[in-house]
């Protein structure tokens, strides 16, 4: 063989590497990045799915919590990984549609930075009052509000935290005035409300369906396009007053920019898969998260516009993080 001959050989074979060890993927445990400490909401949400991606994969899928600033921290990590589809993140609307919208510099871009592989799971707020405010329903509390702006106050998990935000979508679309009273976190709102502290809150519908059941706070609506499963008797808020209102937080899985589409395939259909498992379903709706599935191109679409949702409302309502 020529000298040609063997330089085009040589390319071949550079060519051939990549593609072979791609489609032999996955070849060894796959991490799983979670932003948030474990036993919380998003590393339970994370855990059920890496069990059944584990036994389709045939490697098995390891949680890795790497808590700190919000989010920030394990979306870097997640962003500068190699892309290799070993490490993937599980990312939310917090780090990939609030922060980008809240803070002058980020260590990562949503969008250039990342390859979205799949969306899993969305989860909804009970939009919750304390029960001595004179409400029975939605419809009600949007008349009280309009006859004293501004002098109804709500508690939320903290300023620019995605509670906060999903009430001011809330009150914007409505067209009505609040006084806003941050906490550092949802429990300790909830438990202003509880105490008649605050007037109203939005809280995940897993923390709100017990004490809405016991009394102890009183759910009008809940947040997003459909009725909770732990709270099916309470309407959405678009049905019971704020037409096209939706909201709540969606979580998905995101691989390094550069991943190679054919394993950012091969992993959104396991997620897929995995999702349509009825202990998978059963599993997120006691945790009182709804399943979600689709393609990288529609969490891609879904990402874009929730930027420019949050665009919206973070200027509208002046919310600014000091």
């Amino acid at each position: 063989m020529g000298s040609a001959g063997k330089i085009v050989l040589f390319a071949l074979c550079l060519c051939a590497a990549p593609a072979g060890a791609q489609q032999g993927y996955p070849g060894k445990p796959i991490r799983l990045i979670v932003g948030f400490a474990p036993g919380g909401g998003t590393d339970i949400l994370a855990r059920a799915l890496a069990q059944p991606l584990s036994e389709m994969l045939g490697q098995a899928v390891t949680v890795d919590n790497r808590a700190g600033a919000g989010g920030i921290i394990a979306t870097e990590l997640g962003a500068k990984a190699p892309p290799d589809g070993y490490t993937l993140l599980v990312g939310s609307a917090a780090a990939f549609a609030i922060n980008p919208n809240l803070m002058a510099k980020l260590p990562y871009d949503p969008v250039r930075d990342f390859a979205p592989v799949g969306m899993f799971a969305t989860l909804s707020y009970a939009l919750d009052v304390h029960p001595s405010l004179p409400v029975k329903s939605l419809r009600d509390l949007l008349a009280l509000a309009k006859a004293k702006p501004g002098r109804i106050n709500y508690g939320s998990a903290g300023q620019g935290s995605s509670t906060h935000l999903a009430i001011e979508q809330f009150l914007l679309m409505a067209g009505i005035r609040m006084t806003h009273v941050p906490y550092k976190g949802n429990a300790p709102a909830m438990t202003a409300l509880m105490s008649g502290e605050v007037a109203m809150v939005f809280d995940p519908v897993l923390t709100s369906a017990p004490l809405a059941k016991s009394g102890r706070v009183h759910a009008l609506a809940v947040s997003t396009a459909q009725r909770s499963a732990l709270l099916p008797d309470v309407p959405t808020i678009a049905e019971a007053g704020v037409k096209g209102y939706e909201s709540g937080n969606w979580f998905g899985v995101f691989a390094p920019a550069g991943t190679p589409q054919i394993i950012v395939e091969r992993l959104n259909a396991a997620i897929n898969k995995a999702m349509t498992r009825p202990e998978m379903k059963e599993r997120l709706l006691s945790q009182g998260a709804e399943p979600l599935a689709g393609s990288s191109a529609e969490l891609a679409s879904l990402v874009r516009r929730e930027l420019a949702k949050f665009a919206k409302i973070v200027k509208a309502a002046g919310v600014r993080i000091e």
